[in-house]
């Protein structure tokens, strides 16, 4: 059944997708198709947990994510002086732990070099894994978000996520898939403490290894997924792709170090940017050594501000600055529909609550945001914020008669 013009404009000024309202207008035609690479519905990825609520990549954080409807939950890996995979966004410790507090630990205060960027800080790499599992995990990325918990919850390792994840499963009847990151696998490697090897350990070991196992492995630098692959690694494998920044008087992405190429290609001299992945040649390429793709949403959805004649930025919100809230989403770019055609799969991040960080166009709401990318057809994503991204799924699901 063929939606009229009328129809066609009432869905534009809802922001209701026009396959939605041809559902509701045919009845009885039955659900619409999904726009997912595999027809199912897309993925919600508990992003180092539920770190909207509690601090990051703790079992706590894990379960929560679970308990809110997460299909899958990710953790970052790095490793420890030992040699054992931790869960931890940051080879700095100083940055997600209560590290800084603790005084017997006060001699091992440096500053080192890591991907290019001078930290100071605690590295998980001067710790063993004891030594690491007396620090309490604390809030990062936004400093509105609860703050009580700080210090109460261990760093764990990737084997306590996988068997977080198995139980789980069990418990709760429905499969709970386990999204790792190799984070900064050259630095790892130039330590003497790779990072690969264990990981493939740890998944035969649990029998996931193949392309139907619950479990993804991810990495900003595509020479860890390669290797990983040569190893015999089956699951499926996802490249992140990253940016620095947004220009929003032009709409387009900004790249500087250490956010404009992999770490690996900076050390290789390969002059190319992260930008040039989302090519179709860049995406052709990444089909040959692994099943998808993770960029930053911008890189889907880009944002800008309105310019006044000036030339200046709009204050759309009426407050008195302007910064990404003043921003309007643009035109969708190709990104997902050209992955799909090449059988990647699609998986953009982070997604996140705080008014602060959405564009003036979604009200305030970020289900909105979330219904955005869902009818575009996006395989899953990344949320800080599992409940929102789950009650979002469901209503997406239902407009397409689900």
């Amino acid at each position: 059944m063929l939606m009229t013009t009328r129809m066609a404009r009432w869905a534009s000024l809802l922001g209701v997708s026009s396959l939605a309202l041809a559902v509701t207008a045919c009845g009885d035609s039955g659900p619409a198709a999904l726009l997912t690479l595999d027809g199912n519905a897309p993925l919600v990825v508990g992003h180092r947990g539920a770190p909207g609520y509690l601090p990051e990549e703790t079992l706590e954080a894990y379960t929560l994510a679970i308990e809110q409807g997460a299909d899958v939950i990710e953790p970052d890996l790095v490793s420890t002086k030992d040699g054992v995979l931790i869960a931890r966004h940051d080879p700095n410790l100083d940055y997600s732990t209560n590290v800084g507090t603790k005084a017997e630990f006060a001699s091992r205060k440096k500053t080192i070099t890591v991907d290019g960027e001078t930290q100071t800080g605690w590295f998980a790499s001067d710790f063993t894994l004891a030594e690491i599992k007396t620090l309490g995990g604390i809030m990062t990325t936004d400093s509105t978000r609860p703050q009580q918990y700080n210090g109460l919850y261990k760093v764990i390792t990737f084997q306590e996520i996988v068997d977080l994840a198995i139980t789980k499963s069990k418990e709760k009847g429905r499969t709970i898939a386990v999204y790792p990151e190799t984070k900064n696998p050259t630095y790892h490697r130039d330590l003497g403490l790779p990072l690969e090897d264990k990981l493939i350990a740890i998944i035969n070991a649990t029998g996931w290894n193949s392309k139907t196992a619950p479990i993804y492995v991810q990495s900003f630098e595509p020479s860890s997924l390669k290797y990983l692959r040569s190893k015999g690694l089956n699951t499926r494998l996802i490249q992140l792709i990253d940016a620095d920044d947004y220009d929003l008087k032009t709409g387009k992405l900004t790249y500087a170090a250490p956010y404009d190429r992999p770490y690996d290609w900076f050390k290789s001299g390969d002059k190319r940017l992260f930008s040039d992945m989302v090519t179709v040649a860049g995406l052709t390429e990444i089909k040959t050594y692994a099943d998808g793709i993770g960029p930053w949403k911008p890189y889907i959805v880009p944002v800008k501000w309105e310019l006044n004649a000036a030339g200046a930025a709009i204050d759309k919100n009426g407050d008195g600055a302007t910064n990404l809230m003043d921003a309007v989403s643009q035109t969708p770019t190709t990104l997902v529909a050209d992955a799909h055609k090449l059988g990647l799969l699609v998986h953009p991040y982070t997604f996140r609550n705080e008014k602060k960080r959405l564009t003036f166009d979604m009200a305030g709401d970020p289900t909105n945001e979330y219904l955005q990318f869902f009818r575009i057809g996006v395989d899953g994503m990344f949320s800080d914020f599992p409940d929102t991204a789950v009650a979002a799924k469901a209503k997406y699901l239902k407009e397409t008669g689900r």
